[in-house]
């Protein structure tokens, strides 16, 4: 393969949530931290704010302080459809402090705070009159309640001041720090509004403020309160763009899922799957070509919008909980597969997209992305997966055949495009100079580099990847021949072709034994740094036992295993950092998938003590785990630190928690088989523990394992029930 282009660059920022390659200072500014955000959302809209609740810094105050200058308040916001809609909504009391005295969410949509109108109206050392904010997101719409109450004993009199303004923009500026100029704003009778490039932002207030002013986005209420009164007035923003949205909320009572209800000896189990189930609700999206078809966002603020192989991974981890959002993300993406060569976009004849927005977003000279982007080497492969996993959850057969043809083109760009080179492993190179670097999920600039430290060069083979490859094949020649359809000799030769081929070219060794390099570099050399990789490749079938008993050895031992998690890099790695967003740091979904991966190749004990750190870490994120958090451990940190740009919520992050509650049972279903297998692996420290309503071929199964280690399995009629004792090897 002819390589022209440079294919690291440690100029351009990553496609993920880092920051930019090897210079944190990006061209406009410093990418916005998130870490102690308040964030509610109803997709496609979203509102960002301090833990007070304010969202941007007061007038005159901090960063902010030039917002109608050209300042923006980091990534502080109402958006909707990846524009922010207001970049400031803040509230002050003309000559008093409000001092915060509690903020926080309420559910995903819904966030309230108080504060305390210091020194007004009090009598004694008790706080006198208080101010309630109550914030609720929709579609759309932002609304806040706003109640200021005097539980004095004199009347009071204060002048109340919101402001609002915006930039209108669009998502990419904001996460490059940029930091766009303010829109000017013009009075409307309840109010204000902006508008720019088909987009409409227009606040209300009931009742009207008692004055408005444009200029300033000042919005200033005169309050007289006698003891005991309460004032209210309800903000409301409404945003919408004038072609509607790209990707439209489901209608309400549309959930695609059945919503399990978990009671386990370890509370921090049952709060982290409540708080997930709950975000995961409000990061559907449904495609505007059949609003049946629902997927996931990836998440906010930067991904709240389809991406293949996020959509696909947090559907196939929801499976226990039914079929149909597998099916809307099967459909939607299958709606957009690769129908040409388009070297621009990366689309290629069968290969599933990477990303879909509204316009293209260039965060710099050299990193473009155009609105439909498939620059991705593992979408394809799991979208193949996903379609056979959700068949083995009890997919109605006439659903499954229909996407057949789709999953026979997919079959056909694994051999045809995404092996260019006919080695006999998928590989990827960004040929467009604009692209991602890293097409895994691994997508940072930096994130493959060999034991030394040097980064390797593309074309490269994702250890991972071939995993997803093989066990694509393999569910796609059950599928084939389940169907009556040709080809499933053709494939199961391939996949044992590429198994017979990664063992022969992958592994490698250093001083502690044998293990699968991370990749292979531009010259087929293994790029040899040990990582979180390891997890991807359990339970694939690509392993024979005894290699996968050596990788469950590895992820024990300390410098993969932090006790928070499994870190993407080892500790012992030249380059090793805890806060690298690939390099270091700890992925909720990678740790879940290693947890999965070691019940499936049969190692429940080296699966437990990882299942372990994620729910102490959703302790430490009140049991909203984020997209990524720092490495460093629970040898230095009895609690994780954050990663400062990481989404939270993220959906792949929350729907990890039905992954290891579906590995802690051994639950796994053949509804063309007529079984469904529940084998406890490692249930001792959540029992007793049971769950209602876990969903197999469209029937409620419940499970209860007593304190004994006793199983009650209520299972669909026609399913037999399979109890398994799993032998820790």
């Amino acid at each position: 393969m002819d390589i022209t282009v440079k294919t690291h660059d440690i100029t351009k920022p990553v496609e993920g949530g880092g920051p930019p390659d090897g210079n944190p200072q990006g061209p406009s500014g410093l990418q916005p931290f998130l870490h102690d955000s308040c964030v509610t959302l109803y997709a496609p809209s979203f509102a960002i704010s301090r833990a007070d609740g304010q969202i941007g810094d007061l007038p005159g105050a901090g960063a902010g302080a030039g917002v109608l200058s050209g300042e923006s308040p980091g990534a502080d916001g109402f958006y909707h459809g990846d524009t922010r809609a207001l970049s400031r909504l803040t509230v002050e009391a003309e000559g008093v402090v409000l001092a915060p005295v509690r903020g926080g969410l309420d559910g995903a949509e819904r966030a309230s705070f108080r504060a305390v109108l210091r020194g007004l109206g009090e009598h004694t050392p008790d706080p006198a009159v208080t101010l309630r904010r109550r914030r609720h997101v929709t579609p759309g719409q932002l609304a806040e309640t706003l109640d200021v109450t005097n539980a004095g004993r004199q009347d009071v009199h204060v002048k109340l001041i919101v402001t609002a303004t915006t930039d209108l923009a669009p998502m990419e500026r904001v996460k490059s720090g940029d930091r766009p100029a303010a829109v000017p704003a013009t009075a409307t009778g309840d109010g204000l509004a902006w508008s720019q490039e088909a987009f409409t932002v227009r606040l209300g207030s009931t009742p009207a403020a008692t004055t408005a002013d444009p200029a300033s986005g000042r919005l200033t209420y005169d309050i007289a309160l006698a003891p005991g009164e309460t004032w209210t007035a309800v903000l409301r923003c409404e945003a919408a763009h004038d072609e509607g949205d790209q990707f439209p909320a489901p209608p309400a009572g549309s959930l695609p899922w059945r919503t399990p209800r978990l009671r386990s000896a370890d509370r921090r189990f049952d709060h982290w799957l409540d708080q997930s189930t709950a975000d995961l609700d409000r990061l559907r999206l449904t495609d505007p070509a059949d609003p049946a078809d629902q997927f996931l966002a990836a998440g906010a603020p930067w991904f709240l919008t389809l991406f293949g192989r996020d959509s696909l991974w947090a559907a196939r981890m929801l499976l226990p909980l039914g079929t149909d959002l597998a099916a809307g993300t099967l459909r939607t993406l299958a709606r957009r597969q690769g129908g040409v060569t388009d070297p621009d976009t990366e689309e290629q004849p069968g290969k599933i997209l990477h990303e879909v927005r509204r316009a293209a977003q260039r965060f710099d000279d050299t990193f473009a992305l155009p609105p439909c982007y498939y620059g991705t080497v593992d979408a394809t492969p799991l979208w193949i997966t996903l379609l056979h996993d959700a068949w083995r959850w009890g997919l109605a057969p006439e659903q499954v055949e229909q996407l057949l043809p789709h999953a026979e083109s997919a079959l056909g760009w694994m051999s045809e495009y995404g092996d260019a080179d006919g080695d006999g492993f998928l590989e990827y190179i960004d040929l467009t100079g604009r692209g991602l670097a890293n097409q895994g999920w691994k997508d940072s600039g930096d994130s493959i580099r060999h034991r030394d430290g040097r980064l390797a060069d593309s074309p490269i083979a994702l250890c991972e990847v071939q995993a997803y490859a093989y066990e694509a094949a393999r569910g796609g020649a059950d599928l084939l021949r389940a169907f009556g359809r040709p080809g499933a000799d053709r494939w199961e030769e391939w996949a044992d072709r590429l198994r017979v081929n990664f063992r022969e070219r992958f592994w490698v060794e250093d001083a502690r034994g044998p293990y699968p390099a991370v990749a292979l570099d531009r010259d087929k050399r293994p790029v040899d740094s040990v990582t979180s990789g390891f997890g991807h490749l359990l339970g694939t079938g690509l392993l024979d036992h005894e290699e996968s008993a050596l990788l469950a050895a590895r992820i024990s031992a300390p410098d993969l295993d932090s006790g928070h998690g499994l870190r993407t890099l080892s500790s012992d790695s030249v380059g090793f950092n805890p806060y690298g967003y690939h390099i270091g740091s700890i992925w909720p979904h990678d740790t879940a998938i290693a947890v999965h991966g070691l019940v499936r190749a049969g190692f429940p004990d080296a699966a437990a003590p990882l299942a372990a750190g994620l729910l102490t870490a959703s302790a430490g994120f009140d049991a909203r785990l984020p997209e990524l958090f720092a490495g460093h451990g629970t040898a230095t940190d009895a609690v994780p630190a954050p990663y400062p740009a990481s989404c939270r919520p993220q959906a792949w992050a929350a729907a990890s928690s039905v992954l290891v509650l579906q590995s802690v049972l051994g639950l796994s279903a053949d509804v063309p088989g007529g079984t469904v297998t529940v084998a406890p692996a490692f249930a001792e420290a959540y029992r007793p523990l049971s769950v209602e309503g876990f969903d197999v071929a469209g029937g409620r199964l419940d499970i209860t394992v007593g304190a004994d280690g006793t199983a009650r399995v209520d299972a669909p009629a026609g399913l037999e029930v399979k109890r398994e004792q799993v032998k820790p090897r």
